[in-house]
């Protein structure tokens, strides 16, 4: 013989049951959600610490820059410096610190474009207009072999691939020394 149960009371059961799981779930849906508002927390700490990481960055490229100049600007108010800082031979002391000059403007623009002061376009323009001055082209001329030493994907190399292809285009047609040719629009890094 079969046990009958009265609908009522199974439904009365059915109900008990699903209460009871939905007062199981209750704790774990809570800890879900805490879960996940760690994880909300923890991934923009880690965005802010990329952040400052690259800020951090940025500082020790300035004042890595910062001492450069520092030296350079010494060794072009003292000779004897000069001539301990520079690699260029047969020049007068004169030349030399123009030359000195020449790369403190160079390492400038460089750290410039590194730190996002200024984008590739920027660069390039305002070197295309320093290309132009007699002491930045002979300085450029007189370190091409510097230049060889460098990773060829460095950023110091694309952009002076970019100053070499302008420099001659100002060569071939000095008139037109504003437009960009083909040379010169090399991909930004």
């Amino acid at each position: 013989m079969a046990t009958q149960i009265p609908a009522a009371r199974a439904s009365r059961i059915g109900s008990a049951v699903a209460a009871g799981f939905g007062r199981l779930r209750a704790p774990f849906a809570r800890e879900a959600r805490r879960r996940r508002r760690q994880e909300d927390i923890m991934v923009g700490l880690l965005r802010q610490v990329t952040l400052m990481t690259e800020e951090i960055h940025r500082a020790n490229l300035i004042q890595h820059y910062r001492l450069v100049v520092d030296q350079l600007d010494r060794a072009i108010d003292d000779p004897t410096l000069a001539t301990a800082v520079s690699t260029l031979t047969d020049i007068s002391e004169r030349k030399r610190r123009a030359m000195l000059y020449a790369n403190r403007e160079w390492g400038i623009l460089l750290l410039a474009h590194r730190v996002g002061a200024m984008d590739w376009d920027e660069l390039l323009g305002t070197l295309r207009v320093l290309c132009r001055n007699k002491v930045f082209a002979e300085y450029w001329e007189r370190t091409v072999e510097h230049r060889r030493s460098l990773p060829a994907e460095s950023l110091e190399a694309r952009v002076g691939r970019a100053v070499d292809a302008m420099i001659d285009e100002l060569a071939d047609d000095p008139d037109e020394w504003w437009i960009v040719g083909p040379g010169t629009e090399a991909t930004p890094p």
